[in-house]
């Protein structure tokens, strides 16, 4: 082949896959996590009926994931993803409840090396029915997200040493229970912006799910969802979200659930 026809091969591809990036999330580190989670309209799928995934293959997916085998999973993406240096797919899933079909977009980030890392739905509540599918009894524990973290932190350098504390015990009670699953679930509290909390509390719940599994929690058991401010349990924080009485009713909302399944 002449220098000549590999320029314009190259030249061709370069521009095929720029066309191709019709979304990207903002600010993709090396560790796969977006500063800002953008989800495409659900009007530019290609594979326009979207797909039935069952509850089963999601759960298969968690940090490491290749895209051979999201691809053996789950399909195909159902966007335009572009077609080098990809670090994000998108699927248009759709489940049944009955009569009633719910239609959920899921999107998985990519490190570096094009392992899947971090994963959101949107809607947030979408991922509740990889927890509420799993049978047996279940117990939940709740820890402040302000005893785990550094305030505005997510990573595991960000943990505080009471929350490093409050997760061993953590890790030493799931091992008890012998529990069948477990599901680590961020929230937030509503002050910031939408995108922000959503990213932050999955980075928070991400972190935990590692730490477990590294005190021997099996990590293909733990699934870790970020919901942002979208389920608060706090009441009457009236006024203005600057001020610290209000910031102090909103505390209970900040925090990491984590929720053991099939125990007993």
């Amino acid at each position: 082949m002449s220098m000549n026809a590999m320029k314009t091969l190259l030249a061709v591809a370069a521009a095929l896959a720029l066309a191709g990036c019709t979304h990207v999330s903002n600010n993709i580190s090396d560790e796969g996590v977006a500063g800002e989670v953008i989800f495409p309209a659900a009007d530019k799928v290609v594979l326009k009926e979207g797909t039935f995934p069952t509850i089963e293959a999601l759960r298969q997916v968690g940090p490491g994931v290749t895209k051979d085998q999201l691809y053996q999973l789950l399909g195909r993406p159902h966007f335009n993803e572009g077609l080098v240096g990809v670090r994000e797919w998108d699927y248009l899933f759709h489940f049944r409840d009955g009569n009633e079909v719910t239609t959920c977009q899921y999107k998985v980030i990519f490190d570096k090396d094009y392992h899947g890392q971090s994963f959101h739905w949107l809607p947030a509540e979408c991922g509740d029915r990889l927890a509420s599918t799993t049978t047996g009894t279940g117990k939940t524990m709740t820890i402040s997200a302000d005893t785990l973290f550094r305030f505005a932190g997510g990573s595991e350098a960000d943990l505080l040493p009471e929350g490093r504390q409050q997760l061993e015990e953590v890790a030493v009670q799931l091992k008890k229970m012998q529990a069948g699953g477990v599901i680590v679930v961020g929230h937030t509290d509503r002050i910031g912006s939408e995108v922000d909390n959503l990213r932050l509390s999955q980075q928070r719940a991400d972190t935990v799910r590692q730490f477990l599994a590294a005190r021997g929690i099996a990590a293909d058991n733990i699934i870790a969802v970020g919901k942002g401010e979208a389920d608060p349990i706090s009441h009457g924080c009236v006024g203005n979200d600057e001020d610290e009485a209000v910031r102090q009713c909103l505390q209970p909302d900040r925090r990491v659930d984590v929720i053991a399944q099939g125990i007993g």
